[in-house]
């Protein structure tokens, strides 16, 4: 024990000698246990609050919607094999006149039983009352709720089937088939301009003439229920009702929005660490070699004196073992912090009851075995020669490298440098596995900042893409159904308006082989402008005449390529089933879509000449006006500005991936410093006595400054390029594994960000040479060349 307290005692000495050096490594292994736990906590707690949430309050698995229908359905439903239990209800969409809100807001209407709560997809009651029959009254989403600052007994107009009517609000729930409240249109939820709102059945059946009837059906599914063999039987019974297609809790828009976003935490929960536990490696790996040449002569001391081989590489490894143990303790602390306010966030768009961060121990655990066996293996090799060196090998100096000529001297071109230079170019040359390790931990630090600023060039990209390039419309209009083209000769005699675009978005399931898709065909114009198809190059794939273009994801996920036949199967109307080409792909950035010349959608539905809504290009000055007029319209029940649109996008998705590019970033700059400066430590400890040399011989301290400060700065000059080009292959992987059903990620990346890295390392570069500097500076001749030859 008095043995093993003395080694403990050397150990804190050596640790307090290389405190800067052990710091900046323990940060570097902070970020990374922060990240992993902020990222994986988060998503556990999301994982156990929403799988709680949906339990309790009845979320159904499936869910069907068809135009019109008897209530005796329900029981026919119910002889399904594998059906648990179906509500049967109603669901309208419809204009909102909402105080203090221009344009006009789309509204979900959706029945409850009179006096009870649903039996599936129940509310939970935040504020207020639950409403009573034959008074107008609703309840209302939180989410749009707080948008708009409503409390129970506020007011709100609303179109109701050609009528203008006053629905009271009484109260605010959340219900799990809204966790986010989005209309299954538009990319992203709109909290301020899309609602949903809860009546009694007795209103909706009075307002829309549905006594006795329904158009929409939720269902919950037995323990083992073939889930696709439910929804085919489902849709051949809907069939006559105008049905237009049953889906699955995972095709279900707030649950799909959720799913993508634990995906997304899953990846950078894995993937980040990853990163920082390899250049931690690395710093590691340097540092234990430095200490191990320099202590030879301690080494050989201890096992003179007795100690065995495995006692002083424990002696090493707990010296690695601390600095590990200080940057996961400093990293799970952070990381708590950092998962505190990630959920806090999320409570802004995720509406649960209950949402609160729990800590997940099992994440610290698994991040430090990572980070334990990310150090060992970093630090074996130093390890097993600290254990192996002989005592009387270790009592001698380490044999001095081999010198040789650089490549600069055998092609004569040595006159040109100046004396300082050419023995850079010599230490270079003599240590080439150091130099390459030196340089590569440089190159990961300007790769991570690379990769931390990518997240925001990338959403630049797309908003810039997706809301100026393709969706080019500053209107967006849905109708209440599929209507006659003459609808779009209306919109063509409001106010404001410059150019209407219709289109067709038919509901259809895409079958090849044994995979299917369920979207919404749109059929667009020939000579369109406003609306485009376009990739992410800016090419716009020619649409046939009977054949469909489909984005690349929609292909990959039904394994298709041009011109293969797939199965199209109209999910309303007539139902109809036929055989259409691929003719095209387009690779977009949203949603998996295909497209189709308007015409040739018309015609597989076995319909007239339907549009679903049109695209509006509007002269700014009248858009008051203009939103006036489509308020007062019956038939259109959904107006999206594309100015809205940019805000929405901004507010989730946008704030969501900033806030993370700062945590990302700020990282980065700790990997830059750390690498940085652990480099120019680690040559001044191992030069320290040829430097004093050259200043006894009479070189300046700007000389000896020069000698080996110049090594670090080429090295850092070296190491940038590689590191912009590591940062982009770093900033390719992660648009793979971010890449969702509902967004890809682009792999765009500015210039600005590849001079933003290159300036951040460059000061780290610079800040860490003159604290070094100031080493130099402050150096002992005496005590350094005093040492045993």
């Amino acid at each position: 024990m008095v043995i093993m307290r003395v080694l403990d005692r050397k150990l804190l000495r050596n640790l307090w000698m290389m405190k800067s050096q052990a710091f900046a490594i323990a940060l570097v292994i902070a970020c990374g246990v922060a990240m992993s736990v902020m990222s994986l906590s988060t998503l556990r707690s999301l994982q156990a609050t929403r799988t709680t949430y949906y339990d309790r309050f009845r979320f159904a698995d499936v869910f069907a919607s068809f135009k019109r229908g008897p209530l005796s359905l329900q029981r026919r439903v119910k002889k399904i094999p594998g059906v648990a239990r179906v509500e049967p209800r109603i669901v309208r969409n419809v204009n909102l006149i909402v105080p203090g809100l221009r344009e006009p807001a789309v509204g979900r209407l959706i029945s409850i039983p009179n006096h009870q709560q649903p039996r599936l997809n129940q509310l939970y009651l935040r504020r207020g009352r639950m409403p009573e029959p034959g008074r107008m009254e609703a309840v209302v989403g939180e989410s749009f709720a707080k948008a708009h600052e409503f409390q129970p007994g506020a007011t709100v107009e609303a179109i109701l089937n050609g009528r203008l009517r006053t629905l009271k609000i009484v109260g605010i729930v959340l219900c799990p088939e809204y966790i986010v409240e989005m209309n299954g249109v538009d990319m992203l939820p709109d909290f301020k301009r899309f609602g949903v709102f809860w009546m009694p059945v007795a209103e909706l059946e009075a307002a829309f003439d549905m006594d006795g009837a329904c158009n929409d059906l939720s269902l919950t599914l037995l323990r083992g229920a073939n889930e696709t063999d439910v929804i085919r039987r489902l849709d051949n019974l809907l069939d006559d009702w105008g049905g237009i297609g049953s889906f699955g809790r995972n095709d279900q828009m707030s649950h799909r929005f959720i799913s993508d976003e634990i995906d997304q935490l899953r990846a950078m929960g894995l993937v980040t660490p990853v990163i920082f536990m390899s250049v931690a490696a690395f710093l590691l790996n340097i540092v234990m070699t430095r200490v191990i040449d320099m202590q030879r002569e301690q080494i050989a001391s201890l096992k003179a004196f007795g100690y065995h081989n495995s006692e002083v590489a424990w002696h090493y490894l707990k010296f690695v073992a601390l600095i590990v143990a200080v940057g996961v303790i400093v990293g799970t602390g952070f990381g708590i912090w950092m998962g505190h306010g990630l959920t806090t966030m999320y409570t802004q768009f995720f509406r649960f009851p209950i949402f609160q961060f729990e800590f997940d121990w099992l994440t610290t655990v698994l991040t430090t075995v990572l980070c334990a066996l990310a150090a060992f293996f970093g630090t074996y090799g130093s390890l097993r020669s600290a254990s192996r060196l002989p005592p009387a090998e270790a009592m001698r100096p380490k044999s001095p490298g081999e010198f040789r000529q650089s490549i600069i001297e055998r092609l004569g071109l040595q006159r040109w440098l100046p004396q300082t230079w050419r023995m850079i170019l010599r230490q270079i040359r003599r240590r080439p596995w150091k130099t390459a390790f030196s340089t590569l931990g440089i190159a990961i630090a300007v790769s991570v900042v690379v990769l931390g600023s990518y997240a925001s060039d990338a959403l630049d990209f797309l908003v810039d893409f997706q809301f100026r390039q393709v969706q080019r419309q500053d209107l967006w209009v849905s109708l209440m159904e599929a209507s006659p083209a003459d609808a779009v000769h209306d919109l063509r005699h409001l106010p404001g308006v410059v150019r209407v675009e219709p289109f067709r978005a038919l509901p259809v399931r895409i079958r090849f082989g044994p995979r299917s898709r369920r979207l919404s065909l749109m059929g667009l114009e020939s000579d369109r402008e406003i609306y485009r198809s376009l990739d992410q190059s800016g090419n716009e794939p020619q649409l046939a005449a009977d054949g469909l273009v489909v984005s690349s994801k929609l292909a990959d996920l039904l394994r298709v390529k041009v011109g293969d036949a797939v199965t199209v199967e109209v999910l309303e109307g007539k139902r109809s089933v036929i055989q259409a080409n691929i003719v095209g792909t387009v690779d977009d950035l949203s949603g998996t879509n295909a497209f189709a010349l308007r015409p040739f959608v018309n015609r597989i539905a076995q319909e007239g000449a339907l549009v679903s809504g049109a695209w509006l290009s509007v002269d700014g000055r009248e858009l008051d006006d203009l939103y006036v007029q489509l308020k007062a319209t019956p038939h259109v029940v959904g107006v999206t500005a594309n100015a809205s649109a940019i805000e929405s996008f901004h507010e989730t998705v946008g704030e969501t991936q900033l806030r993370m590019q700062g945590f990302v970033i700020g990282f980065a700059i700790v990997i830059a410093a750390g690498v940085v400066y652990n480099t120019a430590r680690i040559s001044l400890s191992e030069r320290d006595r040829e430097l004093a040399t050259m200043r006894v011989l009479g070189f300046t301290k700007a000389e000896i400054s020069v000698v080996l400060l110049g090594e670090l700065g080429l090295l850092t000059l070296v190491a940038i390029p590689i590191g912009l080009v590591m940062g982009y292959g770093m900033a390719w992987l992660t648009s793979l594994s971010l890449q969702t059903d509902l967004f890809r990620i682009p792999l765009v990346i500015h210039p600005s960000t590849y001079g933003r890295a290159t300036i951040v390392v460059l000061s780290a570069s610079v800040i860490s040479g003159c604290i070094v500097r100031r080493r130099l500076d402050q150096l002992d001749l005496f005590a350094v060349l005093k040492g045993q030859e």
